[in-house]
């Protein structure tokens, strides 16, 4: 049976919770859809979010300029450096980074990158 190209992302991001959810450590879950991304910060035991980012909010959609998109990889560093300002007033510095089946490239990527170089340890 043809898995839909949903369905394998889904497969994936399984996987990798599975495998998270063994090390106990906070999880960065990002999602990305068409015309936005967002960011959650999860705990350890997975039952509570702990802080969240995303191209949605108001104030993230006034600093993108007059488009306010939220599908460019310059948004996507932005939602990192947020998430990771956030996490940090959560007082998590380590997180396990959970791409949700997508792939590691493009708005993914400037993410995590961003996310990092603010300081947060995957």
């Amino acid at each position: 049976m043809m898995l839909t190209k949903k369905a394998q992302r889904l497969r994936r991001a399984r996987q990798t919770r599975i495998r998270i959810t063994k090390q106990d450590i906070a999880r960065l879950s990002v999602n990305r859809t068409n015309l936005h991304i967002y960011a959650t910060l999860v705990s350890a035991d997975g039952t509570t979010v702990l802080a969240s980012a995303s191209t949605v909010e108001s104030e993230v959609r006034a600093s993108l300029g007059a488009s306010g998109k939220g599908a460019t990889t310059a948004a996507a560093t932005a939602i990192g450096t947020r998430i990771a300002e956030k996490a940090k007033a959560a007082g998590v510095e380590r997180v396990a980074f959970d791409r949700a089946g997508f792939a590691y490239h493009g708005r993914v990527k400037a993410l995590a990158e961003a996310a990092r170089s603010a300081g947060l340890q995957f």
